[in-house]
């Protein structure tokens, strides 16, 4: 019998010791911060007046992107522009051009959303004249030339034309503008 207590109990103290020695460690590593640097949101790069194209599947310019400055950050993959404008051609239709403050790019690089003073001018085609949009905030989809707001906007055209309204979706596809709530339109005939 003391024997057999002579090898249990070295045994069982090494194995209450490995015990204290984890929760010790789980204990430290809990309240500490890390220094490796992954939980900082610092940039891994920055372009100035940063610019890119897409091109659609005949080579035709579908868009071009600019920004006074591009940074990305690793931490959380998001990529923040200052002063971005963003002009989406299309062939046979009005150009539109977008700007604003500052902005974001999605991770997967399918939505851009403009902040900040945000003006949204669709150049004047056939016989439609100029229409300008105004507002804080706004979606893009570029691929899907799609723009989508649920912020007040104010959307103005030639012959003193105003609406006020709050949300608009903007499909240049289909040459629409949707406006969700609380319209109130100023139209005024033009004088021949």
């Amino acid at each position: 019998m003391q024997n057999r207590t002579t090898v249990l109990f070295p045994l069982v103290l090494m194995g209450f010791m490995a015990l204290i020695t984890f929760w010790i460690n789980k204990a430290v590593e809990q309240q500490g911060s890390r220094i490796d640097g992954s939980q900082r949101h610092d940039p891994d790069y920055t372009m100035e007046n940063f610019v890119t194209k897409q091109t659609d599947k005949d080579g035709n310019l579908s868009y071009i992107l600019k920004a006074v400055k591009m940074t990305h950050y690793p931490d959380d993959d998001s990529t923040v522009l200052e002063k971005p404008k963003f002009t989406q051609y299309t062939k046979d239709k009005p150009y539109t051009k977008i700007g604003g403050d500052h902005g974001n790019i999605s991770s997967d690089g399918e939505e851009v959303e403009i902040l900040g003073n945000v003006v949204v001018v669709r150049d004047a085609y056939d016989d439609k004249s100029e229409m300008r949009v105004l507002t804080d905030k706004l979606i893009l989809f570029p691929d899907l030339e799609l723009a989508k707001t649920d912020r007040p906007v104010t959307l103005t055209q030639a012959s003193k034309t105003i609406i006020h309204a709050t949300g608009m979706i903007y499909d240049k596809n289909k040459q629409t503008f949707k406006l969700l709530h609380k319209v109130n339109a100023h139209y005024e005939r033009p004088k021949k």
